[in-house]
C-alpha cells in the first residue's frame, strides 16, 4: 500500500505563499483537516492538507474567509448539512442583493417617470408641501422622523421650509409609498438621488452595481464548484 507522503507545514505554507503560522492557524480552526504527529511531537502534514488549503483559497475568492471558515470547518468535522447550508445562505445574499437592486431601479424609473412638482422660490411650509404632493402634514412629519426628509429651519418662525430638493425628496416617497415600496428601497432611492445626482448617473450607478453582482456571482459559482470537487475526492458527495 503506498503512504502518503509527508510534508511540514513550511511546504504547505509555500504552496500558497503564507506563512507558516497560518498553516498551523488554519488547522486549529478547522479550515485544514486535522494533522497526526511523530512520536516526538511533529505535525505530519499531506497532499491532502495542501489541496484543502487550495480549496479553502478558492472558496474565500467567491464567499470572503467568514463563510470559508465555516464551511471547511464543518467539512472536516464530519457536518456536511451544516457546511451545505451556509453555502445556500451565501448565494442567498447574492440573490436578495439582486433583487433590491432591481427594486431601487424599478422605483427609481418610477419617480423619474412623473413630473416634477414647481418649487416655490422661497422654499414651502409643510402644509403647503402636503398640498403639493397629496398627503398629510402628519406623514411629512413621520417621514422626516424615519430621515427621508430633511427640511431646514426658519430661523426667525421655527417653522419648517421645504427647498426644491426637499420638495422633490417629498414628493418621490409620496410616489413610492402609493407604488406600496418599503421604506428600505425608498430610503435606497432617496440616497443614490442624493448623492449622484441625475437621472443618468443613478442609472449607471446601479448598472455598474448589478454588473459587480455578476461578476462576484461567478466567483461563488465557481468557489462552490472547486469545493464540490473536493467533497468528492473525500467521497462525501453520494449519488446526487
Amino acid at each position: 500500500m503506498r503512504t502518503a507522503r509527508r510534508l511540514r507545514a513550511v511546504d504547505v505554507a509555500a504552496t500558497a505563499g503564507i506563512s507558516t503560522q497560518q498553516v498551523r492557524n488554519y488547522v486549529a480552526d478547522g479550515v485544514l483537516p486535522p494533522v497526526e504527529r511523530t512520536p516526538t511531537g511533529y505535525r505530519i502534514f499531506t497532499e491532502a492538507h495542501v489541496r484543502a488549503l487550495a480549496v479553502a483559497r478558492r472558496m474565500a475568492e467567491g464567499h470572503g474567509w467568514a463563510r470559508t471558515r465555516e464551511v471547511m470547518t464543518a467539512v472536516h468535522r464530519g457536518d456536511l448539512p451544516a457546511a451545505l447550508a451556509a453555502l445556500d445562505g451565501g448565494h442567498a445574499e447574492l440573490d436578495r442583493e439582486r433583487a433590491e437592486i432591481r427594486r431601487v431601479l424599478g422605483a427609481f424609473e418610477t419617480v423619474v417617470s412623473a413630473p416634477a412638482v414647481p418649487a416655490p422660490r422661497d422654499g414651502a411650509r409643510i402644509g403647503g408641501v402636503a398640498r403639493l404632493v397629496g398627503v398629510r402634514t402628519s406623514q411629512l412629519r413621520l417621514w422626516e422622523e424615519r430621515g427621508l426628509l430633511r427640511p431646514v429651519r426658519d430661523r426667525a418662525t421655527g417653522y419648517r421650509v421645504y427647498d426644491a430638493a426637499e420638495l422633490r425628496a417629498a414628493q418621490v416617497v409620496a410616489l413610492l409609498r402609493r407604488g406600496a415600496y418599503p421604506f428600505d428601497i425608498i430610503t435606497a432611492v432617496l440616497d443614490e438621488l442624493r448623492t449622484t445626482g441625475s437621472a443618468a448617473r443613478v442609472r449607471a450607478e446601479l448598472g455598474r452595481r448589478e454588473q459587480d453582482l455578476h461578476r462576484r456571482s461567478l466567483r461563488r459559482l465557481r468557489a462552490t464548484a472547486a469545493l464540490h470537487d473536493y467533497l468528492r475526492e473525500r467521497g462525501e458527495t453520494g449519488p446526487v
